[in-house]
């Protein structure tokens, strides 16, 4: 059993109880975080979505390690959850439904990365000799 260091989905339907203690241990997390009071107060300050596209942006894959992590699944499942909540906070579900599908198919394993388009295709140093008509 492997142990993540995000906190557990909760249910879709919770009792109002519930749903505050939810809450209140997301709080503790964070506090335990040891954000700065000025951190902490430029943080409340900002939007949910701004606070998810910088995390989208955080988290998408640069061109420089794109392929070292194009078939990482982790990194691949944040990126796409990433973009979805933009999308979800921007009330487009039509754009967030893809990403969310391609976040599952990665976590359980039905999506793979495609192949890169620049390998495996060999650009021709010269052109061939021409035929010749030996006859």
């Amino acid at each position: 059993m492997t142990t993540s260091s995000h906190p557990p989905i909760p249910p879709t339907h919770q009792a109002p109880s519930e749903e505050l203690e939810t809450k209140e241990t997301t709080r503790q997390k964070l506090n335990s975080q040891k954000l700065s009071t000025k951190e902490r107060t430029l943080l409340q300050s900002l939007s949910a979505e701004v606070l998810a596209q910088t995390l989208a942006e955080k988290l998408a894959i640069s061109n420089h390690d794109w392929h070292k992590l194009s078939a990482n699944r982790n990194v691949r499942a944040k990126e796409q959850a990433a973009a979805a909540l933009v999308y979800m906070l921007k009330d487009n579900p039509e754009e967030a439904l893809p990403r969310l599908t391609q976040a599952v198919g990665w976590l359980d394993k039905t999506l793979k990365a495609p192949p890169c388009p620049t390998h495996g295709k060999r650009k021709r140093t010269a052109e061939p000799a021409p035929a010749t008509d030996l006859g």
